[in-house]
Formats: C-alpha cells, sequence, structure tokens
C-alpha cells in the first residue's frame, strides 16, 4: 500500500487536528485539511499523539442511502414483532401455572359461550312462538272476513325480524366460539413449548428455557459476542440462501435479503444484525405471497419449522467449526 505522507513526520507533525484517510487506490493520507476530492472517503481524527479520537464512515452512495432505509424499516418492523411477542409470552407465563391450569380455563371459557348460545337459543325459541301466536291471530282474522290491522302485520314483521337476527347473533356467536378456542389452544402450545424440558429430560431454569425456546420460535439468534456474531451471520446467510426459493436481492454487512416472492408457494428469507438489548442479534425473517395461499403458506407449519430451525442450525454450524 502506497503511503502519502502530506505533512512532515514527527510529533510536531500532530500539534493540531490531524485526519487520516485511505483512497480508492490504497494510499494512506495524513493531513490537517481534507481535500473536497477527498471528502468522501472514510477517515479518522487523531490526537496529538496519534491516537484516533473520531471516525467518520465512507460517504454513502444514493443506492446505499436508499438500501438503509429499507434496512432501517425492516429492522423497525421485526423489532416491533420481536417486542410483541415477548409480551405476549411473559403475559402467558405470568397469568398460568400449568398446562393443567390452561385446560381448566379453556374448559370454563367454553362453558361460558355454551350459556350464551342456550341464551341466544331461548329468545329465538320465544320469538318463533310469538310469531307463530301473531300468524295465528292473522289467519283467523283472514277465515272470518275481517281485513288484518297493519299494527299486526307490522308485529309480524317484527318478530320474523328478531328471528332472523337471533339467527345471525348465534352464527356470529359459534364463529367466536371456534376463533376463542383454536387461540385459546395456540396459547396451550405456545406455553407448553415455552416451557418445556431440555432435550436431556432434566429441568431447566424456567425463565432461561423460556427465553431460548421464544427466541428458536421467533426466528432470533443473540450473539454471544462480537466474534461470534461474524461468524454466525456468515451461517446465517448460507441458511437464507438454502431455504430461500426467491433469488439475491441484498447483500450487506447488516441485511441478506432474498428477492421477493413472486409465485404462491415462493418463500423469501431475509436476515437482519440488530442491535437490542446490548447485544448484537440475527433476526430471521420470512415473506410469502400477498395471496391467500402465500399467506396461509407464512402462518402455516412450513414457515414455522424453518423459523424454528434457525438458531439451532446457526448453533449447531458454529460448534461444528470449533
Amino acid at each position: 500500500m502506497a503511503l502519502a505522507l502530506l505533512l512532515a513526520t514527527g510529533e510536531e507533525a500532530f500539534a493540531k487536528k490531524m485526519y487520516r484517510w485511505v483512497d480508492e487506490n490504497g494510499n494512506v493520507y495524513f493531513s490537517d485539511q481534507v481535500p473536497p476530492d477527498q471528502v468522501q472517503h472514510k477517515r479518522e481524527t487523531l490526537s496529538e499523539k496519534a491516537r484516533v479520537l473520531d471516525v467518520l464512515e465512507k460517504a454513502k452512495t444514493a443506492e446505499q442511502l436508499a438500501q438503509q432505509k429499507r434496512l432501517d424499516a425492516l429492522r423497525k418492523e421485526q423489532e416491533k414483532i420481536i417486542a410483541k411477542q415477548n409480551a405476549n409470552d411473559k403475559v402467558l407465563l405470568s397469568t398460568f401455572r400449568s398446562i393443567d391450569d390452561m385446560n381448566k380455563a379453556l374448559s370454563n371459557k367454553m362453558a361460558s359461550f355454551d350459556a350464551g348460545r342456550k341464551v341466544i337459543e331461548g329468545n329465538i325459541e320465544r320469538f318463533e312462538q310469538q310469531l307463530q301466536q301473531q300468524q295465528q291471530q292473522a289467519a283467523n282474522l283472514e277465515r272470518n272476513g275481517t281485513k288484518i290491522p297493519p299494527k299486526l302485520l307490522a308485529d309480524i314483521a317484527a318478530s320474523k325480524q328478531q328471528i332472523e337476527s337471533g339467527k345471525q347473533e348465534l352464527i356470529h356467536h359459534q364463529q367466536d366460539k371456534q376463533n376463542s378456542e383454536k387461540e385459546f389452544k395456540a396459547d396451550i402450545a405456545r406455553f407448553q413449548f415455552l416451557t418445556q424440558s431440555n432435550s436431556d429430560g432434566k429441568p431447566v431454569n424456567g425463565d432461561t428455557l423460556a427465553a431460548s425456546n421464544a427466541s428458536n420460535d421467533l426466528g432470533l439468534f443473540v450473539c454471544q459476542d462480537a466474534a461470534q456474531c461474524e461468524k454466525a451471520w456468515k451461517i446465517a446467510g448460507e441458511f437464507v440462501a438454502t431455504n430461500s426459493t426467491t433469488g439475491q436481492d441484498v447483500e450487506s454487512e447488516k441485511l441478506i435479503m432474498r428477492a421477493a416472492p413472486q409465485k404462491d408457494d415462493d418463500l423469501s428469507l431475509s436476515v437482519s444484525l440488530l442491535e437490542r438489548n446490548n447485544s448484537q442479534q440475527i433476526f430471521l425473517d420470512i415473506r410469502c405471497r400477498q395471496s391467500s395461499i402465500g399467506n396461509e403458506l407464512c402462518a402455516g407449519p412450513k414457515a414455522q419449522s424453518i423459523r424454528q430451525a434457525f438458531a439451532p442450525f446457526i448453533q449447531s454450524s458454529l460448534a461444528a467449526q470449533q
């Protein structure tokens, strides 16, 4: 590497603020001023003893700025996902003590729905009896050659409307019950996942295990240190390439993202390097095509299994490198 010294050497050369930078040809420069044609390079501010005081990163191109904007937006959304999941897990673990507690709570909730259903059915039956009486009254009047009063006709119409409203309410009530049962069973499965024992069957600290399992379920790898994170980032890139069905899009120091999904069965993976809670974390995201099939794919077991395999894959690959 060529070295260009613009000022005399020696300690007196650093009597005032100095800058050091490297140009595109690898030449190293020292100067108390940065020429306009060199301001785009990364540069260091040096002390009187040539110690680095500050670093100004290399100016970004328009393409790099656009990519950074995409990265910031992606990281913001990812952090929302992580925060929401962590909050849900915390509530779940603090609300219930065991699977038995959750099953009892589910049973009570379903019993409450059943009681509500009986009330709605009772109302429908009452309006049907009322309608039957009104129609019988109208029929008697017709047989006697008497004109049916407008009020009776209005009452009959109102009874029919109340019956129809009751039936619609019953349909919605049953849907709410099914959705509630589905969500509750998902919470039970989640609780079981967060509190399960390790592979050798020995119990471990609940909080630590819950955090570990939650990270795996989210597709989140938490680095122990910078050196491990550097290796893990390369492994994460391999995982993304292997499990994505779309081509390459972005690959930088903090974002690896495959191209957007084009087909219903496409899986587009991306990983971001995040700074959270005083640690570096690698987060996996999965995108599918915006269609009913695509949405089902991203919400289904295939995508979930890929997400859950992410952190263990990195761990096993790191272990194999040792």
